[in-house]
């Protein structure tokens, strides 16, 4: 006796009004997500940059690219905990997020300084070539990990102003019309 199941309202629309019925409840994770993309590009590309301080060898490299990975992690500390589960936001952890967000960006801006530095250097600079390209592709991702760290910290700040714009967006179920709903039954033991 296999009973039939009613359908239930899914697919892409129905995932979709979901996703911004969470999106409401929580803006700070537009961010987040911004934040988690600027890491990954960055440490799924950290090979070009580690290459690229092992042909360089100007000082201060290592410790840049070292302080990009380890603020990333902290950043993402700080921002959990900027955001408690029903509790108001913590303003010191705030804070304590940007700064380390200003250091990604400088040192990403520093590192990028070193390769320019490389590059355009009097006595015997680097030369790209086909088996130095990852000097270019290591470049590009700072560039790029830096510009995603910036607009995701532009997000931070304008949390307060997502809320208010998510909270525009309608996103209840429309009722049906009274003649095609089913008759209700109430059992009950009183």
């Amino acid at each position: 006796m296999a009973k039939k199941m009613k359908k239930q309202p899914g697919g892409l629309k129905e995932g979709c009004r979901k996703m911004m019925v969470a999106l409401k409840r929580k803006p700070q994770t537009i961010p987040l997500l911004v934040l988690a993309a600027a890491f990954l590009i960055y440490s799924l590309n950290l090979t070009h940059v580690s290459d690229t301080t092992a042909k360089i060898q100007l000082p201060g490299m290592g410790l840049s690219g070292f302080c990009v990975m380890l603020f990333s992690l902290l950043s993402f500390v700080c921002f959990l905990n900027a955001y408690p589960h029903r509790k108001k936001t913590n303003i010191p952890m705030l804070v304590l997020m940007f700064l380390m967000l200003g250091i990604l960006i400088f040192c990403d801006g520093y590192y990028m300084q070193r390769i320019t530095q490389a590059l355009t250097r009097p006595d015997h600079p680097i030369v790209v070539d086909e088996n130095t390209a990852y000097i270019t592709r290591a470049y590009a991702v700072l560039n790029l990990h830096r510009i995603i760290v910036a607009i995701g910290a532009l997000l931070t700040l304008l949390v307060p102003v997502l809320r208010k714009l998510l909270q525009k967006i309608d996103t209840s179920l429309p009722v049906e019309e009274m003649g095609k709903m089913n008759a209700i039954e109430l059992t009950g033991d009183m």
